[in-house]
């Protein structure tokens, strides 16, 4: 057989867990058609990516991404497919591009995922030609689309597209019945689409960005515990997926997705939580989640997973324009405001009392530890403060932390900028997360806060995690089993068409180089986003460790380069619709000249 392309010399790790083997992979028509321990002799038009020394698995699945609006404007997807991602999921944490009016949308996203609202408006009012989930998806399809995408259909956008986003945030508003039995209807119709199922999100701390809502909580945080229950009822008989993420105030509502998943007496469903995370502000967390999912699982016969990052969970902020100040009352009035205004509202002082009691509290729900000791300065015109902590320059100048730090706000707005670790700091207890049943790997936020993290890289974290352990011979997994659980496990607990490297497979694969399973994987960097306003937006740029990403059988990166035209004038993504195995694409082949990474 001419084969299209040879993966040659490498250990292969086929996503079910086995064990890596020396093997030669064949590929033609964008399939699998030999794994071989026999080298394979190419053809006159083989095209042959060597990899001697280095893994080949199969492409990274990201199970949490809000790529939603970048799918528009860049569908090559670029920053996670040079990390190997191949297949990612879209229209997490309730809030999906469906349904929904681009003024809708924008406002849905912006605050809450921190992206540059007039740039996405901008966008969605140019582009988008969908109001159904059939329409969305032939979209997507008709775009030059890079990795595969998979869909959830969000509760906030099809909730307040039901409603009216008004009535939707209004807490004086209930869902009528015909209300819920349209939202019910358009959940049937986004799973006939293939949609995964539905997320949903009872959080009230994320916000409505816009004019008309500033400020309210989600739609989906106002339903009823019957709306949860009706849309539960439907994803259990078609046998799909509720993603969701808690109330982070009370904390009580974690005991609905477990209970909702269990299947004494009637059909499990699979429902996936936000988050499994050693966080600082509260260590003790760390210990209920392993218990948690055995109840729902082993006790309730339940299919229920946390998602948790195999990295430090660190972020960056511009000033006061940071997720985490939405916690408590005196961080939201901030960020409701805007420049002038917020500024004027820092100085005042009975502000900065108010600040300061909530930022004091001992006892309040919380994700950031609200510590300036560790909260280091990295950008500032004042470069004297380069690289020191606000608690440091707040000793300095003899004031509380608190009021050093709305100083400084106020001094230098969002030219300001500072770094602090919000979880996943001790590495022995993530090795233990990491191991523990019910946890599954997710919640990279590809797509979102792209001035507070980079986490497109996450794949590749976990294996210099794995690599590093091995090599100092302290393991604490397999590569195989981590090579699992980025792949083959995410695979089958979302139900879509990926994670194995096996025979008649789609050819979706990376090939690693543990040389490059370095500290480069840490590394901080930036690149513009010139199709979303041009932001210069957080990135990862450990491109050693990533040697080649295949997208259906096409070599779409290799050695720190992208195929021309990627992402731009020919595709090599599918919709996966749920529990189906996506078509092969017919599409032009990519030519084998290259241009430069990221132009």
């Amino acid at each position: 057989m001419d084969l299209d392309l040879i993966v040659s010399g490498g250990t292969v790790f086929d996503g079910t867990g086995a064990p890596g083997r020396r093997a030669d992979v064949g590929i033609k028509d964008g399939r699998v058609v030999t794994v071989s321990d026999v080298p394979l002799e190419p053809g006159t038009g083989t095209r042959v990516v060597d990899a001697t020394g280095r893994w080949v698995t199969p492409g990274f699945v990201d199970a949490h991404t809000h790529y939603d609006a970048e799918l528009v404007v860049a569908p090559g997807l670029h920053e996670s497919v040079r990390h190997g991602v191949t297949s990612v999921l879209i229209g997490n944490c309730s809030i999906s591009a469906v349904y929904s009016s681009p003024v809708d949308v924008a406002d849905l996203f912006s605050r809450v995922e921190a992206l540059p609202r007039p740039a996405v408006l901008a966008a969605l009012e140019e582009r988008k030609t969908w109001s159904t989930p059939a329409q969305w998806r032939e979209a997507l399809e008709a775009s030059a689309m890079g990795p595969h995408v998979a869909s959830f259909l969000g509760h906030s956008d099809v909730r307040g597209s039901v409603m009216g986003l008004g009535r939707a945030t209004d807490p004086d508003q209930k869902a009528t019945k015909a209300d819920m039995r349209e939202v019910e209807r358009r959940l049937e119709e986004a799973l006939d689409e293939g949609f995964l199922g539905i997320s949903t999100m009872t959080n009230p701390w994320d916000k409505l960005d816009g004019d008309r809502y500033r400020s309210r909580s989600l739609p989906s945080t106002y339903a009823s515990w019957k709306e949860f229950r009706r849309i539960s009822r439907i994803l259990r008989r078609r046998g799909r997926v509720l993603q969701g993420v808690p109330n982070l105030n009370k904390k009580y509502d974690v005991a609905f997705y477990l209970a909702t998943s269990t299947g004494l007496g009637r059909k499990p469903l699979r429902v996936s939580l936000l988050s499994a995370a050693d966080t600082k502000a509260e260590p003790w967390v760390r210990r209920i989640f392993g218990p948690l999912a055995f109840l729902a699982n082993r006790v309730g016969r339940g299919r229920f997973v946390w998602q948790h990052l195999p990295t430090t969970f660190k972020v960056w902020a511009d000033g006061i324009d940071l997720v985490v100040f939405e916690e408590f009352g005196s961080g939201r009035e901030a960020l409701h405001l805007r420049d002038e205004m917020r500024s004027e509202l820092l100085q005042d002082e009975a502000y900065r009392r108010w600040f300061r009691h909530d930022f004091d509290k001992r006892f309040s729900p919380r994700v950031w530890h609200r510590d300036f000791d560790d909260a280091e300065i990295t950008e500032c015109p004042d470069t004297s403060l380069i690289g020191r902590t606000i608690g440091d320059v707040a000793r300095e100048r003899g004031v509380h932390a608190v009021d050093c730090y709305l100083d400084l706000v106020v001094a230098h707005g969002t030219d300001l900028r500072w770094t602090t670790p919000i979880a996943n700091t001790r590495a022995k207890v993530q090795e233990k997360l990491l191991n523990t049943p019910g946890v599954t790997i997710g919640f990279s936020d590809a797509g979102a806060h792209l001035r507070n993290m980079a986490f497109y890289n996450f794949g590749i974290c976990l294996l210099r995690k794995v690599h590093e352990a091995q090599r100092t011979r302290k393991p604490f997994m397999t590569v195989e089993r981590a090579v699992h659980k980025l792949t083959g496990e995410l695979a089958d607990f979302y139900g879509i068409d990926a994670g194995r490297l096996v025979e008649g497979a789609r050819a979706d694969l990376v090939v690693v180089d543990p040389r490059g399973l370095d500290a480069s994987v840490d590394g901080y960097h930036e690149a513009v986003f010139e199709e979303l306003g041009g932001l210069s937006r957080m990135v990862n740029r450990n491109d050693a460790a990533v040697h080649a990403t295949v997208v259906s059988g096409t070599v779409v990166w290799e050695a720190g380069e992208f195929a021309e035209g990627y992402g731009r004038d020919f595709a090599t993504g599918r919709f996966l619709p749920a529990g189906q195995e996506a078509p092969m694409r017919k599409r032009p082949v990519a030519s084998p000249a290259r241009v430069a990474a990221g132009a």
